[in-house]
C-alpha cells in the first residue's frame, strides 16, 4: 500500500470524497491481547483464557476487546496518510463508532478510510473520516465509525 502525503489544507481538501486508502494487515496476537488486558484492567476470559474461549466461548476462541481494535487505528492511520508541515494533530472525537464482528485472536485486521469532510476553521484544519477495520477474509468489518481529526499546520 502506497502512503499518501499531504502537505497543506489545499492539498487535503483535493480528497474529499474519496478513498484516501487502506495501511497494511495488522496480526492480532494473543500477547498483544493480554497486554491490552493488564493495561485496561479488563481480564474477561473471552479475551484471555484460550482454553475456556474454546470450550465455552461462542467464538471458538478468544477476541481482541474492541477497545484494542479501536486503539491500533493511529498505527494503522500512519500507514495511510503522511501529513507534513505540522505543530499538532490532535485526535478530536469519534462519531458512529460500531462494532460489527469481534476479532478472533490470529486474526489479521487492516484500515480503510475516506475523507468525508474538511474544514479550515482559521489555520486548524477539522478533518472527518469514514473509517472502517476489515479483518482479512471476512465480509463484514470489525467496526465503522467516523474519526475527526484536527490539523494545526505551520
Amino acid at each position: 500500500m502506497s502512503q499518501l502525503v499531504i502537505n497543506s489544507f489545499e492539498e487535503f481538501e483535493k480528497h474529499i470524497g474519496q478513498s484516501l486508502g487502506s495501511s497494511e494487515y495488522h496480526k492480532i496476537t494473543q500477547d498483544q491481547i493480554n497486554k491490552f488486558a493488564d493495561a485496561t484492567l479488563d481480564h474477561q476470559w473471552i479475551h484471555t483464557d484460550p482454553e475456556k474461549a474454546k470450550a465455552e466461548g461462542a467464538f471458538g476462541n478468544t477476541i481482541a476487546h474492541g477497545y484494542l481494535t479501536l486503539s491500533i487505528v493511529p498505527f494503522l492511520w500512519e500507514q495511510i496518510v503522511k501529513v507534513n508541515n505540522l505543530k499538532m494533530l490532535v485526535n478530536y472525537g469519534i462519531e458512529s463508532l460500531r462494532f460489527a464482528q469481534p476479532v478472533v485472536v490470529d486474526s489479521e485486521v487492516r484500515l480503510h478510510a475516506s475523507l468525508t469532510n474538511i474544514t479550515n476553521l482559521r489555520g486548524t484544519v477539522k478533518t472527518e473520516m469514514s473509517i472502517k477495520l476489515e479483518i482479512k477474509d471476512q465480509k463484514k468489518p470489525a467496526f465503522t465509525g467516523k474519526l475527526i481529526f484536527l490539523y494545526h499546520f505551520k
